[in-house]
């Protein structure tokens, strides 16, 4: 199967300015995506769709394909990524021949991301032929919708649900299922899904990927604050890695 990966990556950006290309951990925050998608096995390509010469020139420098530049009209901020992969799938028809039956969406914002989580999703994809598979971690138990409160404009307090706090669950064990929220680790979805009534990621059927100790992985780079947390997990990540090798493990 013809599986691409494709990395978005604008150039403005309102909170971290030049946020894809500035210095993260000795890289720039764009390399350590395109770096994890290089190594995996089950990628056939990987892209870099941008709006940015410099984006475009720091992409190609540590290995990505940067066919084109994104045209005007799916460049801004306001603009949904479905769009965006839309673009990608039929440049590459039109230009290229090239018919991708799988696409993988990597967020730059999420450099923790390792190739081992990638090469999971797909794997995770082809066995259940999913129409996409998620990257979630499981909600704590104060961010589910069982424990949260809601207040009305007339200032009325309740559960999300519209219920009374009389009737809220006190032990996290009698919630009636888990909840999961979504990290940006990776999307996997078929093409299809875009060419829906409402072009959307994941289509009727979809797979979560849980991600095993998703604390040490998961950043969603928006703000200063974010960059300065993710970049202590990366440290934290590379010294144990270090410790691990001198030790024999994997």
């Amino acid at each position: 199967m013809k599986i691409l990966g494709i990395i978005p990556a604008r150039g403005k950006s309102k909170s971290i300015p030049f946020k894809n290309t500035k210095k993260f951990c000795g890289k720039p925050l764009i390399a350590w995506s395109i770096l994890s998608a290089q190594k995996s096995k089950k990628l056939d390509r990987v892209i870099v769709s941008t709006d940015n010469l410099k984006i475009a020139q720091v992409a190609r420098r540590y290995g990505a394909e940067t066919p084109y530049l994104q045209p005007r009209e799916i460049s801004g901020g306001a603009i949904g990524m479905e769009q965006v992969l839309k673009y990608s799938y039929e440049w590459f028809i039109r230009n290229e021949n090239y018919r991708a039956d799988v696409l993988v969406l990597l967020l730059p914002t999420s450099p923790i991301r390792q190739t081992f989580h990638i090469d999971e999703m797909v794997d995770l994809f082809l066995k259940t032929k999913a129409d996409s598979v998620v990257a979630v971690n499981e909600t704590p138990a104060n961010h589910t919708p069982y424990w949260t409160l809601v207040k009305s404009q007339k200032g009325r307090v309740t559960l999300f649900d519209g219920s009374s706090l009389k009737n809220i669950l006190t032990r996290r064990q009698d919630f009636p299922q888990k909840c999961y929220a979504r990290n940006d680790l990776g999307y996997i979805l078929k093409p299809a899904n875009l060419y829906e009534n409402k072009p959307n990621l994941y289509g009727d059927k979809v797979e979560l990927y849980i991600v095993p100790k998703a604390v040490d992985y998961e950043a969603d780079i928006n703000t200063k604050n974010d960059w300065h947390n993710a970049e202590i997990k990366v440290n934290r990540l590379l010294v144990k890695t270090k410790n691990n090798k001198k030790l024999g493990k994997k």
